[in-house]
């Protein structure tokens, strides 16, 4: 964010003396960060408005806590990703899928993968097919799976960026992301024998 320390300890001072324009500030200030954690991680099921109402109301009631040990966009960050994270963990803990679960064209990208043919399909639809079969099967993963699959794999962050958001270790990161990867191909194993593929 391009707003400087001064500011946001300026900022903080005023919320916790109950200044409401200043709440007001400081949502708009984290108001792009929390938006773009919460549609990346959202469980299908929750609607992102709430989701990110959720999200400031806990950090506006654990504002206490924040220490100034890290800049204040990274504690927000981590609310946000943890609350996302305990939706996650709320709605099933592992789903799995069927073939009878994919959609045709999802169908063919998965026909696609086993033969390992990407070329084969390169149309607008096949992308859509694609990013579906992508999310189905991010789904069937476990909540801290996917976050650290959906932030190194796809949002192409470094363990250590992962690391500051999480604050897990980085051999964490790593071994988390090492056994997401062979659960994923585990189940799309899974998905080609039981389609006959």
């Amino acid at each position: 964010m391009v707003n400087s320390a001064e500011w946001w300890a300026q900022i903080l001072k005023r919320v916790r003396s109950r200044d409401e324009a200043a709440a007001a500030e400081l949502v708009a200030a984290l108001k792009p960060l929390v938006t773009r954690i919460v549609l990346t991680h959202l469980p299908r099921e929750a609607a992102a408005d709430d989701l990110m109402q959720e999200v400031f109301m806990k950090v506006f009631s654990k504002l206490d806590q924040y220490a100034g040990v890290v800049p204040f966009e990274h504690w927000t960050a981590r609310v946000a990703l943890n609350t996302c994270r305990d939706h996650l963990r709320a709605r099933q803990r592992s789903r799995e899928i069927r073939v009878s679960d994919l959609g045709e064209e999802e169908a063919a990208m998965l026909d696609a993968i086993a033969e390992e043919d990407p070329s084969r399909h390169d149309s607008a639809n096949d992308a859509v097919a694609a990013r579906d079969l992508a999310k189905k099967l991010l789904d069937s993963l476990g909540p801290e799976d996917r976050m650290v699959i959906q932030m190194i794999d796809l949002e192409g962050r470094s363990a250590e960026e992962v690391r500051a958001v999480t604050g897990w270790s980085i051999t964490s990161i790593r071994v988390r992301a090492f056994r997401a990867r062979r659960k994923l191909r585990k189940t799309i194993e899974k998905l080609q024998k039981e389609g006959g593929r």
